[in-house]
């Protein structure tokens, strides 16, 4: 209505709209004030909405990864064979450059979780993202060991130590520590699988 008040935006536009800007400007430029001008909202409307900064950032995160785990959930129900969508996982997982604004928030919502400030349910949503990653590996090694294209192993222990590796190296490829870009680390990652877990032919 003309003359009304101004409705405010959907919260996934929000969100996405504070993806964008991590992306476009970095994370140390995502304020409140800044995203409210972005969507055309007060930084006290985005304080209602959402409490804190942290509970921002959060959101987001949660929000990029529920795009994520659709797209790892349709890479992953291909009809192809294990190796090839461990492939996929791998890719999906690796940090596409430095300062990817996927792992930049991934690594700013680990660090704000070491405040005592941070309540429980907090650190419960974040294991909740990590434990999707988690059963879709598992179960994708328990497919390829039963089908013997993987070496008998223990599918959650080995998905524990390659999340752990990929992990590792995400942070370095997310730094932009040198000697460590994402061809780099998807080279050191193959290789270590060929050696762990294809089953030889």
């Amino acid at each position: 209505m003309a003359g009304g008040r101004r409705q405010a935006p959907p919260r996934e536009d929000v969100l996405a709209a504070a993806m964008e800007m991590i992306a476009e400007r970095g994370l140390e430029k995502l304020t409140m004030a800044a995203l409210g001008r972005e969507v055309g909202m007060s930084s006290g409307h985005l304080l209602y909405y959402f409490g804190s900064k942290d509970e921002l950032l959060l959101r987001t995160l949660e929000w990029s990864e529920g795009r994520l785990g659709a797209e790892r959930g349709r890479l992953l129900t291909r009809t192809a064979p294990a190796r090839e969508r461990l492939d996929a996982y791998v890719d999906l997982y690796v940090p596409d450059r430095h300062r990817d604004p996927h792992w930049t928030l991934w690594l700013e919502v680990w660090n704000r979780s070491q405040s005592a400030a941070v309540e429980g349910a907090a650190r419960d949503r974040q294991a909740a993202i990590e434990g999707a990653w988690h059963r879709d590996l598992v179960a994708l090694l328990a497919e390829g060991v039963s089908r013997g294209e993987f070496r008998r192993v223990d599918p959650d222990r080995f998905a524990t130590r390659l999340r752990s590796l990929l992990d590792g190296f995400s942070i370095h490829v997310a730094i932009g520590l040198r000697g460590t870009d994402r061809t780099q680390v998807l080279g050191h990652v193959r290789e270590f699988l060929a050696d762990s877990l294809l089953a030889d032919t």
